[in-house]
């Protein structure tokens, strides 16, 4: 067990427990700044932390572009005073004037959105009708086939129905490449550069038609790095989950360098049989989504093979068993942080094995306070 992450005296701690490290999310930032290469070409996603506290600490770095999921993640960076929003999510719906509420109350805050497909971007015109004209990045779909437009002629007539808009301003391109987890960095690579073709000719395309598009907005975690070393002009990197890293990142892609920026406290709460304990870890305190056997790692007993994974009960085997008595305290690495943390209502911030704070998990609702009128 590293002992940067133990806390001196847990007793008083309630667990479950998000716990956030802040010497490690901040060296994660600096790390994200060394590989974009300067501030204006990193655009770090908020859905993974969707906290004020690490978007000061972001700011105060130079760091003044952002990415968020959701109205509540933007609205939170409005209010942090973060100067450049992109809203990387289709808005359709009552999201649209919701939108155009949030553009009227926080006027310092200048907001993007993603459009990719002509009835969004007359959603989104008509409900931004009356008020200040808002940059829209075209989502191009490069093979996740999750939102987009394939980069072609498709892609070519939405970019010009959105030059057409009064109230939408074309800002360039999305090209989101989540599903590029290949371990080996040599195969990530020629993923990777196996697209910038296709991106380069629709970039020309719009050049040749004079569609400005000053703007691409690129790369999750594990491709960011190869992104900053693309040479496209404009290039906006926006890596999440590495802000505070987790288990599912940091086996994988090592070759990042970034620490462990969040941890889970649980405690032993039954000893079932001989070589099986059980911990108050279950779903309802770290995501789920990866596969059963495969959510967390226990940093003290790494030898533990999960045996269940309840709402409320995190079953393992360990020859250890015999050892550890009834509020055993261990620390967990989620596989994946980002979901875990919208779990969690508060983290309980550690700094030299003492809790010196407890920084809210604002944006996990999809409705913040009202904003002023």
């Amino acid at each position: 067990m590293p002992p940067q992450y133990q806390i001196d005296e847990p007793s008083a701690i309630l667990s479950p427990a998000l716990l956030f490290y802040p010497e490690a999310i901040r060296g994660n930032l600096e790390r994200m700044l060394s590989i974009a290469g300067q501030p204006d070409r990193l655009r770090p996603h908020a859905k993974t932390h969707k906290t004020r506290e690490i978007l000061r600490m972001a700011l105060e770095m130079g760091i003044r572009k952002h990415k968020v999921a959701t109205l509540a993640e933007a609205e939170m960076a409005a209010r942090v005073g973060v100067p450049d929003v992109f809203i990387a999510y289709p808005l359709v719906g009552p999201n649209c004037p919701r939108l155009a509420q949030l553009v009227r109350s926080y006027p310092q805050t200048q907001f993007r959105v993603l459009v990719d497909h002509e009835d969004g971007i007359a959603q989104l015109a008509q409900a931004l009708s009356g008020g200040p004209a808002v940059e829209a990045l075209l989502d191009i779909d490069i093979g996740q086939h999750r939102t987009g437009v394939l980069p072609g002629p498709e892609a070519v007539r939405l970019y010009e129905i959105l030059a057409r808009q009064e109230q939408l301003r074309p800002g360039g391109l999305q090209v989101y490449d989540g599903h590029h987890h290949q371990p080996d960095p040599n195969e990530r690579k020629a993923a990777v550069q196996q697209v910038l073709g296709p991106v380069g000719e629709l970039l020309d395309e719009l050049t040749r038609r004079g569609l400005p598009a000053p703007r691409i907005v690129a790369g999750g975690t594990p491709t960011f790095m190869l992104w900053a070393q693309s040479g496209l002009p404009g290039l906006e990197c926006s890596p999440g989950t590495c802000v505070l890293n987790d288990h599912g990142y940091s086996s994988n892609f090592p070759e990042l360098g970034m620490g462990l920026g969040a941890l889970m406290l649980t405690r032993l709460v039954s000893k079932p049989t001989p070589r099986r304990v059980t911990f108050d870890l279950g779903t309802k305190a770290v995501a789920s989504d990866p596969p059963a056997g495969k959510r967390v790692r226990l940093l003290d007993l790494p030898d533990a093979q999960a045996v269940t994974h309840n709402e409320e009960h995190l079953v393992i085997e360990t020859p250890r068993a015999g050892e550890l008595r009834l509020g055993h305290v261990a620390y967990a690495v989620p596989t994946h942080i980002c979901p875990t943390c919208a779990l969690h209502r508060e983290a309980l911030v550690v700094r030299d094995g003492q809790v010196v704070d407890r920084w809210e998990i604002l944006a996990r609702d999809r409705l913040l306070q009202p904003i002023p009128a």
